[in-house]
């Protein structure tokens, strides 16, 4: 059994919840905000099942950096998006990420949607002796922020 994380993080986009769902609910418009999808640029993308929401499907398979696996959206609310996430390299690993969109009501940033991405799930074997020394937060938290400003920036451009 392995050892229980989450990760997660939140920035304020100034555009409305729908534009950024939009972003996150389609895997092809993940090309744009991703943080990992120009870690390889020959990686092989596969996409599956209805072009958006649930039961879409992502597949990619790329160098040591960007590793192979796929996702696949498992519920769309107007509020949350939640992906299972399968990691094949560069170690096996089953994770659930969740997407929500919150309309801010208040203040300055009134009309924008706070967005939250959050993944929990399982370290074991060589994953659970390196997180030892280096948490899952430290090492996926750093990309969530870096991937959060960059659909901050699709959604607001």
């Amino acid at each position: 059994m392995g050892k229980p994380y989450s990760v997660a993080r939140s920035i304020v986009v100034r555009a409305d919840a729908a534009r950024v769902h939009a972003l996150v609910n389609d895997f092809r418009h993940w090309t744009t905000w991703s943080p990992w999808e120009d870690l390889d640029p020959s990686m092989e993308r596969t996409y599956r099942g209805p072009e958006s929401g649930t039961d879409a499907q992502y597949e990619w398979s790329g160098n040591k950096q960007a590793g192979s696996g796929t996702m696949r959206i498992t519920n769309v609310t107007d509020d949350a998006i939640a992906i299972d996430l399968h990691f094949v390299k560069p170690f096996p690993a089953e994770n659930r990420v969740l997407f929500s969109f919150v309309p801010v009501t208040e203040g300055d940033d009134r009309g924008a949607t706070k967005v939250t991405w959050s993944m929990e799930g399982e370290v074991s074997g060589v994953m659970r002796v390196f997180t030892k020394i280096r948490p899952m937060d430290a090492l996926i938290g750093p990309d969530f922020e870096r991937g959060l400003a960059q659909l901050k920036a699709e959604a607001e451009g």
